[in-house]
């Protein structure tokens, strides 16, 4: 991907799980784009460290928890201003080891995080969107829904629901609120390193920020509701054959036949 030049000048975004990883580089590429940001996660330190750093406002949350992520909407806009762009980051690698073997508390606790958050998260920037008629959201999906070989199920579980719960959002909200659905790719965090030996095919951890710095532009809206990969797809030639992408019903998860 080439170097993104689309501003944001004011948009106030808010993006969870931006305390460390992932959600912190987004956070900084949109700060860096304009953008007014919110960077809430679980960890306090965390995310007054990112905010400081590009001067945003820190939000601590439980997205797996209704009034935790009220306030944090609330708090966000109060200070920010209207959301508009969401960006639903927070997510859990979970317990490895065995299925059955595994608590079951452990292992819904991966699906409360992942997937309710996510629904918890939109669910309460929706409706002020929708009266506003503006709005954007961006969900973090995995390959790890899709990829043979998984050994582990929670956390291929929780992004297989959220990669279909995000394409049916964007139904939903067809003509009103685009969302997209993106994979990060293999992205080195203090999620995965522990994980994947050191010579794995790693992404590099730019491209997700400015995949997303893109779609808070705007320009790439027709894509609504499609798998975005930050590394294996080129979201400008995405952007150039958009109606080819509709009409043939390319980036989706489908079972062909």
């Amino acid at each position: 991907m080439s170097q993104p030049t689309d501003m944001l000048d004011g948009q106030v975004a808010l993006i969870t799980g931006g305390g460390r990883g992932i959600g912190a580089n987004i956070a900084r590429e949109l700060a860096a784009a304009g953008a007014h940001v919110a960077v809430a996660a679980r960890t306090r330190a965390q995310v007054e460290h990112v905010a400081r750093e590009i001067g945003g406002v820190p939000l601590e949350v439980d997205v797996s928890d209704r009034a935790s992520v009220d306030a944090m909407v609330i708090q966000a806009e109060s200070e920010l201003g209207p959301i508009e762009l969401l960006v639903a980051n927070a997510g859990i690698g979970g317990p490895d080891g065995p299925t059955w073997k595994v608590d079951p508390d452990d292992w819904w606790q991966v699906l409360e995080v992942n997937v309710l958050g996510v629904h918890l998260c939109c669910s309460a920037v929706i409706p002020a969107m929708l009266e506003r008629g503006a709005g954007r959201i961006v969900i973090t999906g995995s390959g790890a829904s899709y990829l043979p070989g998984a050994r582990s199920t929670p956390y291929p579980t929780s992004k297989a629901a959220v990669g279909r719960y995000g394409e049916t959002l964007a139904n939903e909200l067809v003509g009103h609120i685009p969302v997209f659905v993106i994979s990060p790719g293999l992205v080195k965090t203090e999620m995965t390193g522990d994980n994947f030996p050191d010579d794995a095919p790693w992404t590099p951890p730019e491209l997700a920020p400015q995949l997303v710095r893109v779609l808070a532009s705007g320009r790439a809206d027709a894509l609504a509701g499609r798998y975005l990969h930050a590394e294996h797809d080129d979201i400008e030639d995405l952007i150039r054959r958009a109606d080819e992408i509709r009409e043939q019903d390319l980036n989706a998860i489908r079972l062909r036949r």
